[in-house]
C-alpha cells in the first residue's frame, strides 16, 4: 500500500488549497479513506472521511462549511479543498486509509491501517 499526498504549502489567511492523495497496492473503490491533521505540538486529528463510493462524507467541526473531501475512483485519489483557511489549519495533512468501507469510529486513527508521508499546510496571516 502506499498513499502519496501533494498540494500542500504556503498559504496566506483566507487563501485556498487543494490536497491530493495518489493511492496504489490496494483496491481503492473498497475502502473509505481520511485526511487527518497534526498541527505543531498537537496531536493528531481528525479532519474529514469519505466512504468508498464517495455517497458518505464527514467532518470535524473545525473545518465543516470550508473544506470538502472528494474521491476519483478511476484515478485512485482522493481530495481535500480547503477554503477558507485560517492560521490554525496549519498542520502536516496526512491521507488515510481505513480498515474497511467506513469504520463507525472515523474519527480515531485506530480506525485506519494506512497512512501518506504528510503534506505541510502553512497558513499566515
Amino acid at each position: 500500500v502506499q498513499l502519496v499526498e501533494s498540494g500542500g504549502g504556503p498559504v496566506q489567511s483566507g487563501g485556498s488549497l487543494r490536497l491530493s492523495c495518489a493511492a496504489s497496492g490496494f483496491t481503492f473503490n473498497n475502502y473509505a479513506m481520511g485526511w487527518f491533521r497534526q498541527p505543531p505540538g498537537k496531536e493528531r486529528e481528525f479532519v474529514a472521511v469519505i466512504s468508498r463510493n464517495g455517497v458518505t462524507t464527514y467532518y470535524a467541526d473545525s473545518v465543516k462549511g470550508r473544506f470538502i473531501i472528494a474521491r476519483d475512483n478511476t484515478k485512485n485519489t482522493v481530495f481535500l479543498q480547503m477554503n477558507s483557511l485560517k492560521p490554525e489549519d496549519t498542520a502536516v495533512y496526512y491521507c488515510n486509509k481505513d480498515r474497511g468501507i467506513l469504520s463507525d469510529n472515523y474519527r480515531h486513527p485506530s480506525s485506519y491501517d494506512y497512512r501518506g508521508q504528510g503534506t505541510q499546510v502553512t497558513v499566515s496571516s
